[in-house]
């Protein structure tokens, strides 16, 4: 459900809002908020609520891994978009699940009428690490 009212898509975000995810906003154009859903060290994998406010979005990025790695993102509220570099941009909404491979350049957010989440699964992998990139470019965001 699509939807700008913050009261609304709080009632909806199941896993909720979390806190703003300050150690990564550089990254990110408007505000993103991360409420980590298990404990690093303490589990295998990594989950976290990633809410994204409207027209909020992350740069391009790359998951690397020399095996394995990669990211899920299991979109649970609100609708968002999601793009492979040279790929067409996919429009994502509750309920949605989409398989990053490890060392492919993509970027994901919020719609820019609309509030959104995903749970991110960080795929465990042999030698992995994220590569930040460029922002995403203004006029093909608001294109879509």
């Amino acid at each position: 459900m699509r939807t700008e009212n913050k009261e609304i898509f709080d009632n909806i975000n199941i896993f909720g809002l979390g806190n703003a995810n300050t150690a990564y906003a550089q990254y990110f154009i408007g505000n993103s908020y991360l409420n980590p859903l298990t404990v690093p060290g303490e589990c295998a994998v990594f989950l976290a609520n990633v809410t994204f406010e409207p027209k909020c979005r992350n740069n391009w990025h790359i998951h690397h891994a020399k095996s394995g790695g990669g990211q899920i993102l299991i979109c649970t509220a609100g609708e968002g978009w999601y793009q492979e570099e040279g790929k067409e941009a996919v429009s994502l909404k509750p309920g949605m699940v989409i398989t990053i491979p490890a060392n492919v350049k993509h970027w994901h957010g919020a719609k820019k009428d609309s509030w959104f989440s995903h749970i991110a699964v960080e795929v465990p992998g042999e030698e992995t690490s994220n590569e930040w990139l460029e922002p995403v470019n203004d006029d093909i965001y608001f294109s879509m």
